[in-house]
């Protein structure tokens, strides 16, 4: 719990998120019942952590958190090996139930009432018996690790596209691939491992049956034509907080669990513009934009992104700008910098993550223990700056670190929060604006 607390305190815009959210709150006469809403617990952790409020001692308390959760009906010992994973998970899925417990559906007979702009709660006039519930925007917002996966079924007979499935997640779990001797092991790895495409046989093809329907004379009966469709899963929706679970779990063949221990490289910065899933386009179109693209890219990019050699038919002797885990050193500058000039305007990577902590287990599958290696708070004359300085923290034991050390550590949770581009933030900037 120690361990996790420390990583979520070094991401910026989940605590901006419980701020919004646990904003309502704070008109609640009974201050003592605030603490038992687990964001509002949260909240004074983290900003403790991360240094935003001052605290009476150096070390923090943080049973606190067990009994909101026990609250919760969450059956947690403290005299078990647990699993830092899986309370990510518990915290995340408690905080979406404490969001779905408060009204945010009000009456059809008044939606009307409410487009209309800059309206108090005093001036709207209910046709319901009942009191119209407060709606509030931070209700409806999931906090900054949701995400969307896609599932894309392809027939490879008929090339006919069934409808994409969409599945949320909070966090992305990637099993680490057998490892090719000689070669590293990297993030991109894991990522390629996570989204390759997989073929499933014996499919029932709608399409296909309805094409030896047409050939058939009389309305003879056809039968379901079953065919193998190619499953590919893509990122549909990437989050603004993206945490990375490495299982490091793996079975012998007898049956026992393993750990495995092998590192796995990742950057202080991630670009995952090439694992996010975009809408397919029309052969005779694609076939125009891939002439295009041809002429406006340079060997070795795609859609103007450097990316792996099996993506890209590089020349000899060429590198790509960037690969996530597997940059040359030339390119790690002084830590919390990032060349944001090297990619030109028109090619800047549009999902970039930068590193915020890294959660390590030491031990085996049957005990052990985390610590976090963690981003160093903000000063607060600066409080909207990413610091350089890294720390080395187990429970109440904190030490600087190097950026060399985080990077060579044995990860088991990754977290990431995303950097907008000048044009992103001006973007978003107009969309608040209207």
């Amino acid at each position: 719990m120690n361990s996790l607390l420390q990583g979520l305190s070094s991401c910026p815009s989940f605590i901006k998120w419980l701020e919004e959210f646990t904003a309502q709150y704070k008109t609640e006469r009974n201050q003592s019942t605030q603490h038992q809403y687990l964001s509002v617990t949260l909240l004074h952790l983290l900003k403790a952590l991360s240094c935003q409020e001052v605290t009476e001692d150096d070390v923090l308390d943080a049973s606190c958190l067990l009994e909101v959760l026990r609250l919760y009906r969450w059956q947690i010992s403290s005299f078990e090996e647990q699993d830092a994973h899986e309370l990510f998970h518990v915290l995340t899925s408690s905080l979406e139930d404490e969001r779905d417990r408060q009204p945010r559906v009000t009456h059809l007979f008044d939606v009307h009432l409410l487009e209309q702009p800059e309206i108090t709660q005093k001036q709207i006039s209910c046709r319901t018996r009942g009191s119209l519930p407060p709606m509030s925007n931070h209700w409806k917002s999931q906090h900054p690790f949701h995400g969307r996966l896609t599932s894309n079924m392809v027939c490879k007979h008929c090339e006919q596209q069934s409808p994409v499935r969409y599945d949320t997640f909070d966090s992305l779990s990637l099993s680490i691939p057998a490892a090719v001797w000689g070669r590293p092991m990297t993030l991109d790895h894991c990522l390629h491992h996570f989204i390759s495409s997989e073929s499933v046989k014996d499919v029932v093809c709608d399409n296909c049956t309805k094409i030896q329907a047409r050939g058939t004379l009389n309305g003879q009966s056809v039968e379901n034509q079953r065919t193998t469709f190619v499953k590919q899963l893509k990122l549909g929706k990437l989050p603004q907080c993206l945490c990375i679970h490495l299982q490091r779990l793996s079975w012998s063949n007898q049956g026992t669990p393993l750990k495995r221990h092998e590192h796995v490289q990742f950057n202080e910065f991630l670009i995952m513009d090439i694992y996010k899933y975009r809408i397919p386009v029309h052969k005779s179109s694609q076939n125009e934009l891939n002439q295009k693209n041809t002429e406006e890219t340079t060997p070795g990019t795609k859609d103007g992104l450097a990316v792996k050699p099996s993506d890209a038919e590089q020349p000899s002797g060429t590198k790509p700008l960037f690969m996530n885990g597997a940059c040359s050193s030339s390119f790690l500058m002084s830590s919390g910098t990032f060349p944001l000039a090297t990619f030109p305007e028109c090619s800047s990577p549009v999902y970039l993550y930068r590193l915020m902590a890294v959660v390590v287990h030491h031990g085996d599958m049957h005990s052990g223990h985390f610590v976090t290696y963690r981003r160093s708070p903000p000063s607060p004359k600066s409080p909207l700056s990413v610091s350089s300085q890294w720390l080395w923290i187990s429970d109440d034991t904190v030490r600087k670190a190097s950026l060399q050390e985080v990077l060579s550590s044995s990860a088991y949770l990754l977290f990431y929060e995303r950097v907008h581009s000048r044009a992103q933030h001006q973007s978003l900037e107009l969309r608040a604006e209207e």
